[in-house]
């Protein structure tokens, strides 16, 4: 339930706040005093874009709060999943600052208009008269049928298994066009993997290969080299390993009066070691090293293709190769495991198709159970409306396909007159007509599923006097349901609110201002006398009001 709205710097208001209550409430004023420009305020709060031009002092940001009562409408998991804090009474606003930027918040959580939006929806219902226009759109008059039916949980149940079908259907297409591209590279695709696995290549060999023909390519200045070490370490005149050891033993007699000379001895001890060792390794080297062109053809021979098969598939290294020859090995594998891969997902259709079916079998047989209690409630109020005669049908055609709701596409039928043929309402009835026709839809839902708030934008529009009293009465026994607010220009309507609000223009001479008054009773009076008669508010006019408000 909506209890407050307060707005600060929007248009020609300065600033004015309304405290709502329960009931029905009514706002009226003369044209242009600013009642749109109050449910334009309150569209921001419910989401809507923004734009600078709305701020009335171009200084300061505009400002706009809506105080609703949601504890009765089990919102809490909305709150949690969007991490906004639950608050009882609930908090929307929505600031516009001068720079054009705007900012949204629930109980001072900054949201996104997304959020702001979908929970607003929850909250209030605001109905235009371009929402008359809903009356011919299939999709509204199945949420119609549907909120009658109270089908929330069973179409959820729908929905949720439908997605689950589309996604089936999709998997199956992704398979079916794979495959057909997959069957047109297969033989190229068997190629390039026999050819991979032929070649038998293993991580780290091209390096290795590459080291071993370095080697076999340069063997002569390798032996060369070793050969001379060898020499220098062993064969001279003087080795180099007997003149160091020679010299360790000398260093070792002096060792006791040489200050330090014990550590230099233990190095050159160590030097000798190291230099022995490596002596003997050079020399065994030397012996393993033979020219062998027979092993290095095999070598370039291998390097050749793995060069080869690199150039190829545009890759640097053999494990990207090895990479390769996996990816076409998954590939294969998949081509020939198709018809085991589209089977199963056949057989989760089939399985998702009936339960389906099943679904789809239960929602329209929930729709159809309230096609007559739909039809004959509309009857009735639209009797009640000045239209005797008027008939209203709705009709189901079913699909041969599952849809987004089901297999039904609902029509709402109408006709004004006896003789006349039932036709879709948009076609034949008149803009009174349709005004008449959505408020008894309105009313419908309002007992069926208790929207919070319901605002009328003047949906009163192409009627007048009796009918307008009908319009009234219905609306106000609406608001034992729900809040319902009706911003109107008829008097018949007004004298029926348990409370009204007047929306006014006050001029000087730098600016004009519009303000918002919760009427007493004896200001209704003189606003619906005002209402009858215009600006000379005669006797005649006061009673016929008075009648009005105690009627």
């Amino acid at each position: 339930m909506l209890k407050s709205l307060s707005i600060k710097n929007y248009a020609l208001i300065d600033k004015t706040e309304i405290e709502f209550g329960s009931g029905f409430t009514v706002i009226t004023g003369e044209t242009g005093a600013g009642k749109s420009i109050m449910l334009g305020a309150l569209g921001l709060v419910l989401g809507q874009r923004s734009d600078v031009s709305v701020i009335r002092d171009k200084e300061n940001k505009c400002v706009i709060e809506g105080a609703f009562d949601v504890s009765r409408y089990g919102l809490q998991k909305l709150f949690k999943n969007e991490d906004v804090d639950y608050e009882e009474e609930t908090v929307l606003r929505r600031e516009v600052l001068p720079s054009g930027k705007s900012r949204a918040f629930v109980n001072d959580t900054p949201v996104n208009l997304n959020f702001l939006k979908l929970l607003s929806g929850k909250l209030i219902d605001v109905h235009s008269q371009h929402q008359n226009l809903l009356l011919g759109d299939n999709r509204f008059q199945l949420n119609v049928v549907d909120t009658v039916a109270g089908n929330s949980e069973i179409l959820l149940t729908y929905q949720k298994t439908y997605k689950e079908y589309r996604s089936l259907l999709a998997e199956k297409k992704r398979l079916r066009e794979m495959n057909a591209r997959q069957r047109d590279d297969q033989d190229y695709w068997e190629f390039q993997y026999k050819q991979l696995e032929e070649a038998n290549l293993q991580e780290g060999e091209q390096s290795r290969l590459e080291q071993e023909l370095e080697q076999l390519t340069h063997v002569e200045d390798i032996k060369s080299v070793l050969s001379q070490a060898s020499y220098v370490l062993y064969e001279s005149e003087q080795p180099m390993i007997q003149e160091l050891f020679h010299l360790k033993d000398e260093l070792r007699k002096i060792a006791t009066f040489l200050y330090g000379g014990d550590e230099l001895a233990t190095r050159l001890e160590s030097a000798y070691i190291e230099l022995k060792d490596i002596a003997e390794e050079i020399s065994d080297r030397g012996a393993d090293v033979e020219f062998d062109p027979g092993r290095q053809q095999v070598v370039q021979e291998r390097l050749d293709m793995i060069y080869s098969l690199q150039q190829k598939h545009h890759v640097h290294t053999v494990e990207d190769l090895i990479n390769i020859k996996d990816e076409l090995s998954e590939k294969l594998e998949q081509l020939a495991s198709f018809d085991e891969d589209l089977s199963l997902v056949q057989q989760k259709i089939d399985e998702t198709e009936k339960a389906l079916n099943k679904h789809a079998d239960a929602l329209t047989k929930s729709r159809e159970k309230v096609f007559k209690n739909i039809e004959s409630t509309v009857q009735e109020q639209l009797r009640e409306l000045g239209m005797p005669h008027a008939r209203f049908s709705v009709n189901n055609h079913p699909l041969k396909e599952f849809g987004q709701n089901g297999r039904d596409e609902i029509a709402f039928l109408f006709s004004a007159n006896k003789s006349a043929d039932l036709t879709d309402i948009p076609k034949v009835a008149s803009g009174g007509e349709i005004s008449r026709v959505m408020l008894c839809i309105k009313s419908l839902l309002s007992s069926a599923k208790g929207l919070p708030t319901i605002i009328f934008d003047e949906i009163d529009t192409g009627v007048s006097g009796e009918i307008a009293d009908r319009m009234g009465r219905i609306m106000q026994v609406m608001g034992n349901n729900i809040q319902v607010v009706s911003i109107t220009h008829l008097p018949q309507i007004a004298g029926k609110g348990h409370r009204h609000f007047k929306v006014f223009k006050t001029e000087t001479d730098h600016q004009t201002i519009s303000s918002v008054k919760l009427l007493t009773h004896d200001e209704r009076l003189s606003e619906i006398a005002g209402m009858l008669s215009g600006a000379q508010v005669t006797d005649a006019a006061l009673e016929n009001a008075r009648f009005l408000m105690e009627n």
